[in-house]
């Protein structure tokens, strides 16, 4: 028996949330990064859209300060400690830089909503609804989406627009996400809805 699922809808006020599309994550030259020209590009589109309708545009960054932030998952994924303040790593990448007026947030852990202010950020953004995009599925988009309902948002993941460096694990968990956490749906479908 299978279980039933209820696609979730869009709201008037979605936030788009664009999870660690920092150069760490999107320059194979980096441990932790990957080759995703078309995660960018699919990025791009969101963007170019939400900042047509005014809506709210958050990114996040993962920063280390000092050695006992976050240190079980940094003695877990050593490659995390290249995250420093003084590296180019955690810089949003250049092909999606955020204008002044948009919110980076840094965090420690997988969520964006984790020991961070997005809770208190969409509300005062006054959000309805969640896009969540970025890298990678099977990690930090999945927390942030997972949260994101457990903060009582409808979560929008347009499947264009993550990625991650297990093909297998970036299948698996789109497959998992859109039964229980979120709908995950084409780009262009979502780009269709937001105009």
């Amino acid at each position: 028996m299978s279980l039933q699922s209820t696609p979730v809808q869009i709201g008037k006020r979605p936030a788009l949330i664009l999870v660690d599309l920092v150069k760490g994550f999107t320059d194979p030259a980096c441990p932790l990064g990957c080759d995703c020209p078309d995660v960018i590009a699919a990025n791009q589109k969101l963007l170019a859209s939400f900042r047509a309708k005014s809506l709210p545009v958050i990114f996040t960054t993962v920063v280390y300060h000092n050695e006992a932030q976050a240190s079980v998952f940094r003695a877990k994924l050593p490659d995390l400690n290249v995250l420093t303040p003084d590296s180019e790593w955690i810089q949003v990448d250049h092909r999606l830089s955020p204008l002044p007026t948009e919110k980076v947030i840094e965090k420690r852990w997988a969520s964006s909503f984790f020991g961070t202010s997005l809770t208190e950020d969409l509300k005062t953004m006054e959000a309805d609804s969640l896009v969540v995009t970025g890298l990678t599925t099977s990690g930090c988009v999945r927390a942030t989406a997972i949260d994101g309902l457990q903060s009582n948002y409808p979560v929008i993941i347009p499947e264009e627009a993550v990625g991650d460096r297990n093909q297998a694990a970036h299948q698996a968990n789109l497959h998992d996400l859109n039964l229980k956490y979120a709908s995950v749906v084409p780009l262009d479908k979502l780009l269709s809805q937001l105009s």
